[in-house]
């Protein structure tokens, strides 16, 4: 074991591998910033004694926190605080760990793609790895689908794969003409190409460090669940959940859809058995996956066990995505000193979903033949039957609270996203504004163009050319009388919308949509003229029609499709009633479409947020909740910002009444003995959830940048997820509780939503070591 793993585990207070139970070593850190130390630690120690080993390291958004913590330890070296980080891990910090002579190993990449493109794995390799740490590009082995060569001379990819769709099936059917037989030679060429590639990766020794993140299916690069562990580097197909993984690099669904992969193999990450394989992972979204990964024998459903043979292959995880390795976490639970009251509900509500019995109808066997059920048995002394019953009649006051609609109440509902608040607890949210002496303000916190399709935003620029072409005089007259420029008239737009929504009249909802969408060009370009506003049409046509997807767009691009977004959010509450003076979008500057995102600030980032306070002056605050900065991460750093921004208000106003709801959505949930509010959801509530989010949320409605559990819109997914809680609390307090409730809230009840609440000094506690950590990267 190495010494940096040592101290990691010495701190945690937790061996490396659990006996038969687990057949991989296991650290566990408390959050994804933290993965990122770790693994650079670890990194840094294996580069010491390697200095000329060979290295495989991944893309996207996992390695980011590895990334900036590499370049800090390396950018201080020298300085007393380094060294003593250095050391306290048994690393000797009189060696420097120079990595310009390692060799790297591209392990994946999408196939056909441009490798100049900003958004193909090759373009990420050389910006944030060969050229920010001095790798050699002769030293690198990359896969680059333009050297691959192609049958046809002068043609590159993008012409010769001109819709990106490559037929595998040309590898063992008859070519039907000439462009097929060229395709068809083109796919053996790659095949050829990977075997050469495979040896030339074999003949280096094989790979020596290999970092890489672990996908929604279990994929480890692109080999996906149902890959061979004796597999090589390949051309493929990848499934479903991987192509959703991908889109928001390739720019939507749509394009991952078409595209292939090249992937190295499990086999040749396994060749070398000196191979030191880490595997990072964050959030219980990624633990049953996680635990089936390294308590399974080695099966082609979970690619991961493929790893199982390298003795120096690790998982490093957070808390959350350990939460399901069984018998590491009994050990742990049963060396814990106090039993919690969320202990005994989380190991209860378990033990009833995995016999699906109600609470009460649990056995004194039941529980003996649990590992976990057991231990409590033996740690509290309690009677089992006693145990459910707290826990049920627990279980039952959330509901109640669930139940509950609060009076004379200002609320600050903020979301990262513009879609957060509705997918995460919309049915809350309606239920308090039907009470009129509440006050409700919706703040977005970014401006999340990254989220909307050049596809989408072509739609609009052909939609208002169209409708200048055929209304003219109707635009001339709105401008001459001010309409477009005076943001009094904002709100007409959305409900001249909502007018052709009632009246079921496409005509009229076009009207309104391109309205704002003249607006929105008024305001990005700064002109009124109706010629002028054609002009850029015409420019923004040319723009979005020959842009590649997924490609940064420049900065007024970006703040055209972030006023989209804002368009959607305006039209959701005036849905439900609400005007642009309560609807807030604050565009934080940290959210600026870059590959890793920026560490928010606190003059640029968390003072917005406490002025908007100091506007509203809430009693509640609703914050999408992620503290262990599992989720994608601009809901962690929105967190931060609202977290620093809130310790400033109260500290300055003297407020000690604010409370925090935090929920949660399609990305994570919480599990039911983590909430402490669960809110009753209708059929009828679910309607009005989808088809607000289907008439409003117009650029999501095709899900180009969808869930991997879901192919179709979130509103989809929302209502599956809030059937599935449902599910869980029927499964523990029995149907007859719903069927047979004095309540007609509840037998209508069909699904559920499940909230935190905090007070401001709970809020302040889960979200001050990731700030931490996070200031510490920044």
């Amino acid at each position: 074991m190495s010494q940096v793993e040592k101290a990691a585990l010495e701190r945690s207070g937790r061996k490396l591998q659990y006996g038969e139970h687990e057949h991989i070593g296991v650290v566990v850190v408390d959050n994804f910033p933290a993965l990122g130390t770790l693994t650079a630690l670890r990194f840094i120690e294996w580069v010491q004694k390697n200095p000329n080993g060979v290295v495989s390291l991944p893309t996207g958004r996992t390695p980011e926190f590895f990334i900036k913590e590499l370049h800090r330890f390396q950018d201080t070296w020298h300085e007393p605080d380094t060294v003593a980080e250095l050391e306290s891990v048994g690393i000797d910090p009189s060696v420097f760990p120079h990595t310009k002579d390692l060799r790297f190993v591209q392990i994946d990449e999408f196939y056909p793609i441009n490798p100049r493109h900003r958004n193909s794995f090759l373009y990420y390799i050389r910006k944030y790895y060969l050229e920010a740490f001095g790798i050699k590009p002769e030293n690198a082995l990359l896969i680059d689908g333009e050297e691959i060569g192609l049958p046809v001379e002068g043609v590159g990819l993008e012409e010769f794969w001109a819709d990106g769709h490559v037929d595998l099936s040309l590898r063992y059917r008859p070519a039907k003409g000439r462009i097929e037989q060229a395709q068809q030679d083109a796919i053996a060429r790659i095949d050829q190409w990977c075997i050469g590639y495979e040896d030339r990766i074999r003949e280096m020794g094989g790979i020596g460090f290999f970092l890489g993140g672990i996908g929604p299916d279990g994929h480890i690069g692109f080999n996906v669940r149902g890959s061979s562990p004796y597999s090589a580097t390949r051309l493929t197909e990848v499934n479903y959940e991987t192509q959703a993984a991908a889109a928001a690099d390739l720019g939507g669904i749509e394009v991952a859809r078409e595209r292939l992969v090249i992937t190295i193999g499990l086999g040749t990450i396994a060749h070398n058995p000196h191979c030191c394989a880490v595997i990072m992972a964050a959030g219980e979204s990624k633990a049953d996956i996680v635990a089936k990964s390294i308590e399974h024998p080695r099966d082609v459903r979970y690619p991961a066990t493929a790893l199982h043979q390298l003795k120096n292959a690790r998982f490093y995880l957070t808390e959350g995505a350990a939460v399901r390795l069984t018998h590491r976490n009994v050990l742990s639970f049963r060396d814990q000193e106090e039993v919690h009251e969320q202990d005994i509900d989380r190991i209860v509500i378990d033990l009833s979903l995995n016999r699906r019995k109600r609470i009460v109808d649990l056995t004194p066997d039941d529980y003996k033949n649990d590992a976990f059920a057991k231990l409590l048995l033996r740690k509290t002394g309690a009677d089992p039957r006693e145990l459910g019953a707290g826990v049920a009649d627990r279980m039952r006051e959330k509901i109640e609270r669930g139940m509950e609609v609060a009076v004379h109440t200002r609320f600050l509902h903020t979301e990262p996203h513009h879609d957060d608040i509705m997918l995460g607890y919309l049915p809350s949210v309606v239920r308090n504004i039907r009470e009129h002496s509440n006050y409700h303000h919706f703040a977005t916190m970014t401006s999340g163009f990254t989220a909307v399709t050049n596809r989408y935003v072509l739609g609009l620029c052909r939609a208002l050319m169209r409708n200048l072409k055929e209304n003219r005089v109707e635009f001339e007259q709105l401008s001459a009388d001010g309409y477009f420029a005076d943001a009094r008239y904002r709100d007409h737009d959305v409900w001249r919308y909502l007018d052709g929504l009632a009246a079921n009249s496409p005509a009229l909802q076009e009207n309104g949509t391109v309205r704002r969408f003249y607006r929105t060009l008024v305001q990005v370009f700064e002109e009124t003229e109706i010629e002028e506003i054609i002009q850029r049409l015409h420019e923004l046509l040319n723009y979005f029609e020959t842009q590649y997807p997924g490609k940064k767009d420049l900065p007024y691009i970006q703040q055209l499709k972030g006023m989209c977004r804002e368009w959607e959010s305006a039209c959701l509450w005036g849905y439900f009633g609400w005007d642009q003076d309560s609807v807030e979008n604050l565009r934080l500057g940290f959210y600026q479409g870059e590959i890793f995102t920026e560490e928010p600030t606190v003059s640029r980032d968390a003072v917005p947020v406490k002025q908007l306070m100091e506007r509203v002056r809430p009693d509640v605050i609703t914050v999408a909740f992620d503290p262990e900065a599992s989720g994608p991460d601009t809901h962690y750093k929105v967190m931060q910002a609202i977290s620093e921004a809130l310790r400033m208000y109260r500290e300055e106003s003297g407020r000690s009444d604010v409370n925090v709801i935090g929920y949660r959505n399609i990305w994570y949930r919480f599990h039911p003995s983590a909430a402490n509010v669960f809110v009753p959801v209708s059929l009828n509530m679910m309607t009005l959830q989808h088809h607000s989010f289907m008439t409003t949320y117009l650029s999501q409605k095709d899900a180009s940048f969808p869930s991997y559990e879901h192919d179709g819109p979130f509103s989809e997914l929302a209502q599956k997820i809030q059937v599935e809680q449902y599910d869980q609390l029927s499964c523990c307090l029995g149907r007859e509780y719903f069927y047979e409730h004095p309540s007609a809230l509840i037998r209508a009840t069909r699904g559920f939503v499940y909230l935190k609440e905090m007070s401001a000094d709970e809020f302040a506690s889960h979200s001050r070591e990731l700030r931490k950590k996070a200031e510490a990267l920044s």
